[in-house]
């Protein structure tokens, strides 16, 4: 059982620091750019192709279609949201230990294996597989900045060596 602080990494720095870390990162950057980018074209085909393609569509798939569009932009959305809290935590808007409450956390996602009808348009489908990457990739940043401790920087081996040789000495 380990006495260190929770609010601490195994390398000792602090979540708050390694959130500040990643907000200026060029990892951020980038996947800031890509998801608000990833909102816009999906909004743009939801309001315009996507809503001619759906009218084209049998009832049941139809139905299927606004289930799915549902679930694309509630998706979307949540990514949006974290995105946003961590260039709040960047521009100084946020404290990086206030982004580090539970309700700025993304939550794990249902993983679906196939669209619920099979006659849905392939721009939904692909808009659908670009945000559940997205959002796993964001949930997997999520996870290591608020919540895990890697094992492979939780053995510092000479770290471990000299906590060896100083419980050696006080024997």
């Amino acid at each position: 059982m380990s006495n260190q602080d929770p609010a601490l990494e195994p390398s000792g720095r602090s979540r708050a620091a390694v959130v500040e870390d990643f907000a200026r990162s060029e990892l951020f950057d980038r996947t800031f750019r890509e998801g608000m980018e990833l909102v816009e074209e999906t909004a743009a085909y939801l309001d315009g192709d996507g809503r001619r393609e759906s009218k084209l569509l049998s009832r049941a798939a139809a139905l299927a279609y606004a289930g799915e569009s549902m679930k694309l932009t509630t998706r979307l959305m949540q990514i949006a949201s974290w995105l946003l809290v961590q260039r709040a935590v960047r521009e100084g808007d946020m404290t990086a230990a206030a982004a580090c409450e539970p309700r700025y956390r993304l939550a794990d996602r249902k993983v679906e294996a196939e669209p619920t009808h099979p006659e849905l348009p392939i721009a939904l489908i692909e808009y659908l597989v670009r945000s559940e990457k997205l959002y796993d990739r964001a949930l997997h940043l999520d996870r290591r900045m608020y919540l895990d401790a890697p094992e492979e920087e939780a053995v510092n081996p000479v770290q471990s060596q000299l906590d060896r040789l100083a419980a050696a000495f006080r024997q």
